[in-house]
Parts: structure tokens; C-alpha cells; sequence
């Protein structure tokens, strides 16, 4: 049987059809660089749909603010202007009436994990204002911002957002595109970035959800559980003020992981202003003080605040504040 030729405008519809057939599968759109491979990889790991992973995606921003938040961070500016902004009058006496608010919690806390309450308090005082101020921007925004539109610290960004996505509801306060939090995309009391809360957080109150915001025992036992999976050394010092004689040698330390034990320092020109070990694992840290100078012994304790917040400043900040709370609560408790 002999088969009549289409005409024209069929067969060339019949050849559009074939080529688009024949033709690779375009990619899915998506709104954000790198986002498909990540929704890839978060469903792959955990069997979550890809498209409530993208709506999810599809949803957050890039934001400006948060871009230029990151690069001019508190810890850039010299320690006499740093101090300031954390040692001030306000936020000791507030630090003073947390504790007295919740010493038993925290003490106990404090006996079963071996960290002084005074610390506990101090983080939560530095980060938060005491749970005041834990942050106005969305986490899935700040996430996404810094972990696919910021190069210099994309691989660390990427990995929070991809934990924040891979966790379990009853480790976060609420959905994901709700929650709140620092520029970083750090949450609760405490300000805990998603791989801290999935490796340190703690439901110290026993009722199924690790809450950070709005239960005191899981905040303040996941600060010290922190603390104590880090080194925390109980009733270890912290740092001490050292004085340097007129030969002392220049030390440039890369971090604030103790090198030598005190003996050493002090054989360099170093003398310690108050009895310590002279066998304690120790650095020296010189910072840009009002006055001029400022060198302090920094031991295991000091290094192991530092593993919350890199910063030197940091952890001198958190160190003088813990101190200050700590003297007062004795001395409202004299006055009694």
C-alpha cells in the first residue's frame, strides 16, 4: 500500500515534535545558585520531598543587610572599644539579677556538668541580653544568603543550612521559614548555629523537644554541655593579667590553644599577677587596651569559650563578665 506524503505544515510539525523529544530535559529552575544540587543532597539523605525542599528555598532571600552585617563584625574593633559594648553597668546588674532569678537551675545545672553558672549566665548575657535580643532576621534568609551568595565563608554557611534543612522538628522552636536569629543564622538564648544544635543541644527537661528559646533547662544545660564536649576544665582558671618585664619576649600566637606551660611565659618575661601553677598549659594574649597594652595568661577554659566564638575579644568579654556577675551576686548575697 502506498502511503501519501503529509503535507507540508503536518510533516513540519512531525519534525518539531521529534527534535523536542530527542532533545536533553531542560533543568529545573530555581531561585538561588547551588540550590538544586543542595536539595539533591537533603533529599537523597533523608528522603524529604524535593519539592517542599525547593517551595522552602524558593521562599528565602538573599539579603543585603545580612552581607554586610557579616563583614563588619564587633570583633574586628580593638579591645578598648570592644570592652565597652559588653562590660557595661546594665548589663552586669541584669547579669546579677538573672542569676539570683534562677540560681537554683543554675547551680544544678552547674554541679552536673562541671561549669561554673556564672559562665552559663555570661554567654546568654553576651549573645542575647539574657534572651532580650536573640535576633531579628529570618534563619532560612541568613542561611541561604551566606551559604550560597558568599564565597569567602560559603562551605561553613552551606553546611549549617543543609543541617538546618536535614533536622528533625523536634529540635527546632517552630517550621523552618518562621524561625528567627542572629545575621549568622544563629537561634535561641544561646545563639546555637545548626550543626551545635544537633551535636551539644540538650533536652535537660525531659519532655521530648529541645527548645532554646523557651525552656531555661534546655538553654542553659546546652551552653554547658558546649562548654564540657569542648575541654571545659571544672574549676579550672580562665585567664589572668601578666605583667611584662623590660626584656620580655615578643609572642605571636595563632589562636588561643595553651602552648607552654606558665613557667615558660615566665622565663620569657612574664610574670603572673596572682599564684597559678607553674606548670599550667597556658598562651598570652595582647590586646589594645584604653591604657595601653593589655597581656593576659589564657588557659583551656579561655580556649574552649573561644570554640563558641573564635574571637580572643570574645571570650575576654565573656570571661570579665562571668567575673563581674559572680562578684556581685556574693556581694548582694553579704548585704542580706
Amino acid at each position: 500500500m502506498t502511503v501519501a506524503p503529509m503535507p507540508f505544515p503536518v510533516r513540519f510539525l512531525a519534525i518539531l515534535a521529534l527534535l523536542w523529544m530527542g532533545a536533553p530535559t531542560p533543568a529545573t529552575a530555581t531561585t538561588h545558585p547551588g540550590q538544586a544540587e543542595l536539595v539533591r543532597e537533603v533529599a537523597r539523605e533523608t528522603g524529604k520531598s524535593p519539592q517542599a525542599l525547593n517551595a522552602l528555598l524558593d521562599g528565602a532571600t538573599r539579603q543585603q543587610a545580612i552581607l554586610d552585617a557579616i563583614s563588619r563584625p564587633a570583633e574586628a574593633k580593638p579591645w578598648k572599644d570592644y570592652r565597652p559594648i559588653f562590660l557595661t553597668e546594665q548589663r552586669i546588674a541584669d547579669g546579677v539579677a538573672f542569676y539570683r532569678a534562677h540560681r537554683a537551675l543554675l547551680e544544678q545545672i552547674g554541679r552536673q556538668y562541671g561549669v561554673a553558672p556564672e559562665y552559663i549566665v555570661a554567654i546568654v548575657g553576651v549573645e542575647t541580653s539574657y534572651g532580650r535580643n536573640t535576633g531579628k532576621y529570618k534563619v532560612l534568609d541568613a542561611l541561604v544568603t551566606l551559604g550560597l551568595y558568599y564565597p569567602p565563608r560559603a562551605t561553613f554557611f552551606r553546611e549549617q543550612l543543609k543541617e538546618l534543612l536535614e533536622m528533625p522538628d523536634n529540635r527546632l522552636a517552630g517550621p523552618i521559614d518562621t524561625l528567627t536569629g542572629s545575621y549568622a543564622g544563629a537561634q535561641g538564648w544561646g545563639q546555637f548555629m545548626p550543626t551545635s544544635i544537633r551535636d551539644f543541644a540538650v533536652d535537660a527537661d525531659q519532655d521530648g523537644h529541645i527548645e532554646l528559646s523557651n525552656s531555661l533547662p534546655d538553654i542553659f544545660a546546652s551552653v554547658a554541655n558546649y562548654f564540657v564536649k569542648h575541654g571545659w576544665i571544672a574549676g579550672g582558671p580562665v585567664a589572668a593579667r601578666a605583667q611584662p618585664d623590660g626584656a620580655a619576649r615578643p609572642i605571636a600566637v595563632k589562636d588561643a590553644k595553651p602552648q607552654w606551660p606558665l613557667e615558660q611565659l615566665e622565663a620569657w618575661g612574664y610574670a603572673p599577677l596572682q599564684p597559678l601553677s607553674p606548670a599550667e598549659p597556658s598562651s598570652l594574649q595582647t590586646l589594645e587596651g584604653a591604657r595601653g597594652p593589655e597581656y593576659w595568661f589564657t588557659f583551656q577554659n579561655f580556649y574552649v569559650i573561644t570554640r563558641y566564638n573564635r574571637s580572643p575579644l570574645y571570650a575576654m568579654a565573656v570571661d570579665q563578665l562571668a567575673q563581674a556577675i559572680a562578684a556581685g551576686v556574693g556581694q548582694a548575697e553579704v548585704a542580706r
